[in-house]
């Protein structure tokens, strides 16, 4: 059962033996896609995580894709390429359940038809899409605050409720291939801002020891003024997640607003 990360770790065996590296070994590619359930909700130490950071750590050789989507186009997209490719590769697919209902999860029909395709890295959505803020020029940005999944609607709606208009927030869709062109040509746009990388899940877990050294290369590639991006979620920890409501509602908040608020200003 690959319900949940909690549940998938029943299945590692097959994971690690067949589908992260049979291409590599035996040459049988595989259109396997996985979803698995993954987000903060406050559900608990065994809903909460599909263990990302186990996938992301058997990354190599382009031998399967990991991505975390977060509009109902790029699922759509996403799933369509596994078909039309030429070949073959496992898709490993962390899906927030929160999702599946939220009112800024939408995609226009546009998004879907002639023209359109999957995005690697998607912009923010007071460029395009669900927000009212304006931002200002790009070169008056002070802070990227780079996430994927869920959270970035969490830090959405937050920025918008405060009003913050120099603050650009950065969704990574997919993790494996890293996106490398996608990356440098959206934070080309921000040499001068500050680099955050927010993620929902504790420090040890999630992307950050994936992405930290992937968006250091990317930073170095376009000569940024910070070149190092820094970290802002949960701290190091033995559990996915509480299993207190309260204290979930109390890490969500804090680390939103960490990422948003700038020191000074």
């Amino acid at each position: 059962e690959a319900q949940f990360g909690d549940f998938a770790n029943g299945a590692q065996i097959m994971f690690d033996q067949f589908i992260s590296s049979g291409e590599s070994k035996w040459l049988r590619m595989s259109g396997l896609v996985c979803l698995m359930p993954h987000g903060y909700e406050g559900q608990g130490p065994e809903h909460s995580s599909a263990r990302l950071e186990r996938f992301l750590t058997m990354c190599g050789g382009d031998n399967w894709i990991v991505a975390n989507c977060t509009t109902p186009a790029n699922y759509f997209h996403i799933l369509r390429r596994q078909l039309h490719r030429s070949y073959r590769k496992p898709l490993m697919l962390m899906t927030p359940k929160s999702l599946l209902r939220h009112k800024l999860a939408v995609s226009k029909a546009e998004d879907f038809t002639t023209g359109s395709s999957f995005h690697r890295v998607l912009w923010d959505d007071a460029e395009k899409g669900n927000s009212d803020t304006k931002l200002v020029a790009d070169d008056k940005i002070k802070r990227v605050v780079m996430c994927s999944g869920k959270v970035y609607y969490d830090l959405l709606e937050e920025r918008d409720a405060r009003g913050i208009d120099d603050v650009y927030i950065l969704r990574f869709e997919q993790f494996y291939p890293f996106p490398a062109q996608s990356a440098v040509r959206e934070l080309e746009r921000f040499k001068q801002a500050e680099m955050i990388w927010c993620q929902e899940e504790p420090k040890n877990q999630g992307a950050w020891s994936f992405i930290e050294p992937n968006i250091e290369w990317v930073l170095g590639r376009i000569d940024a003024k910070h070149g190092r991006a820094s970290y802002v979620g949960r701290a190091t920890a033995a559990s996915p997640a509480t299993g207190l409501a309260s204290q979930h509602k109390a890490q969500q908040a804090a680390l939103v607003d960490e990422a948003l608020t700038i020191k000074g200003n």
